[in-house]
């Protein structure tokens, strides 16, 4: 959701590319598409909370089923983020797949009301984690589109603020909900699914449809680099040559090799920055096709980026079984666990700003591995730390720090490295392989605490884990001294 300031052509500049160090301000679409997340995320938080427990303690789900559902739950999001990035890309209307998206999931809520077996469950979940995943390479794309490169870090880091504190608040009025009411999950699922439609509406009413696009200025990627324009106006990474299409500007058709016939910009128009008549007149290029969202794969550093996600994906256990093996360590009665996503949520809020700040200056590449190693010292807590009153505050802590060093800064650094036509194709690949990974790791996860018990499972994911990141850490080197 964009309120673009139609005083100024898109490409004029207004003073705001001029501004540098920590006074610039986010572009408008960043608030108001934090606000529809702020609101989306009470709702899913809700439900998020108490489905731990209310699997395991009230239905008696063993931990291999409750795995496979926790797989299913996140598993199917991804598989459609591919699907919603690559519709958003074609039909060049991010505003109305994030809202199918939206819409779907907000559906889906009352419908638990409904589910008393583990089939009617599962299959309401996986339909509410499709629309996850129609809207979320969407959203990020009118992110990262309305974004000046530089600034990529600072302006996911303030959604994922203003989305974390929806994570804060869901489980907060869960616990609230659940002491008062006599039949708590069902009214929370009830006050889930109202809050749900709230957020559908604000992004019917507040998001226009129409598309805004801000210069990419030479940020860099994950230790990537990208030319400040590039030839043509085209901004593509250096190095890497855009598609492998001749020119490495834009998409095949052009004589020159730089875009469609008689254009040469990257979007089509004669400033680089969309059709005729600027950004907003696609109508006269023709839809993305399917083959040119699969040529992404040919650029080396998303593919470093897309195999590094999903091997670090392969040994992040799941915010739910994390919560569960907390609640055993420490001693937690039930009555408080629906409190422990949010002592995450408000780390995460804290540090999601300064820490995409971070990232912009020293580079995402080193934020995103730390981030990692704070995850592997909150696992080593778990598994040796004694169950001591500090233990569940490191814990969260560590687990909250590790999602603002992540979550952001992953999507910031495709900036750099994807067209602005492909953006929403680009951050769905990547989503995707990270999503699928962690969807093993719920199955192998859930599996290993059933045959080998809590510690084993979590001492075999900790011993991955720091072998994938210094994996990780060699694959995502900088490039020419680069950050």
């Amino acid at each position: 959701m964009y309120l673009t300031d139609r005083s100024a052509p898109a490409r004029a500049d207004t003073g705001r590319d001029r501004r540098s160090g920590p006074g610039r301000r986010v572009a408008p679409v960043v608030l108001v598409l934090g606000t529809v997340s702020l609101i989306t995320d009470v709702s899913s938080e809700m439900v998020t909370a108490v489905l731990p427990l209310y699997l395991v303690s009230r239905l008696g789900f063993s931990p291999l089923g409750f795995g496979t559902l926790d797989g299913v739950y996140n598993g199917v999001s991804a598989l459609v983020q591919l699907t919603g990035g690559h519709l958003a890309d074609r039909v060049r209307n991010h505003k109305l797949m994030a809202g199918l998206g939206y819409g779907l999931s907000a559906l889906c809520k009352p419908l638990l009301l409904l589910a008393g077996s583990i089939g009617t469950l599962g299959t309401v979940l996986a339909l509410e984690r499709t629309g996850k995943g129609l809207r979320t390479a969407p959203r990020d794309a009118m992110i990262s589109l309305s974004t000046p490169a530089r600034d990529q870090g600072r302006a996911f880091g303030v959604h994922r603020a203003m989305d974390t504190t929806g994570a804060m608040l869901g489980p907060l009025a869960a616990f609230l909900i659940l002491r008062a009411a006599a039949d708590g999950y069902d009214a929370v699922f009830g006050v889930s699914a109202c809050v749900a439609v709230l957020g559908v509406l604000v992004l019917v009413l507040f998001v226009p449809g129409r598309r805004q696009t801000a210069r990419t200025d030479g940020a860099d990627g994950l230790g990537g680099t990208c030319e400040p324009g590039g030839p043509e106006g085209a901004g593509e990474p250096a190095g890497i040559g855009g598609l492998g299409w001749p020119g490495g500007t834009g998409r095949p058709g052009g004589p020159d090799g730089t875009g469609e016939p008689g254009r040469t910009g990257r979007l089509g128009g004669p400033d680089g920055t969309g059709g005729p008549d600027g950004p907003d007149a696609s109508d006269g290029r023709p839809p993305v096709r399917v083959r040119e969202a699969l040529a992404l794969l040919r650029l080396p550093r998303l593919r470093a980026l897309a195999g590094c996600a999903a091997l670090l994906g392969l040994t992040t256990v799941s915010d739910a079984f994390v919560y569960l093996l907390l609640q055993r360590r420490a001693g937690i009665g039930e009555q408080w666990f629906t409190l422990l996503p949010l002592g995450t949520a408000v780390v995460f809020l804290s540090l999601a700003v300064p820490v995409g700040a971070l990232a912009d200056r020293i580079g995402r590449h080193t934020v995103f591995l730390a981030g990692h190693v704070g995850l592997l010292t909150a696992y080593a807590l778990l598994l040796w730390a004694p169950a001591t009153p500090v233990l569940a505050p490191a814990v969260l802590a560590l687990h909250g720090a590790f999602y603002a060093a992540t979550d952001g800064v992953l999507p910031a650094a495709l900036a750099g490295l994807v067209p602005e036509e492909l953006r929403a194709s680009g951050l769905a690949i990547v989503g995707t392989s990270q999503a699928l990974a962690r969807f093993c790791c719920s199955l192998a996860f859930g599996a290993a605490w059933t045959v080998w018990g809590d510690g084993p499972a979590l001492a075999g994911s900790a011993v991955g884990l720091l072998c994938c990141a210094a994996v990780a850490g060699l694959v995502l080197r900088p490039a020419g001294g680069t950050r």
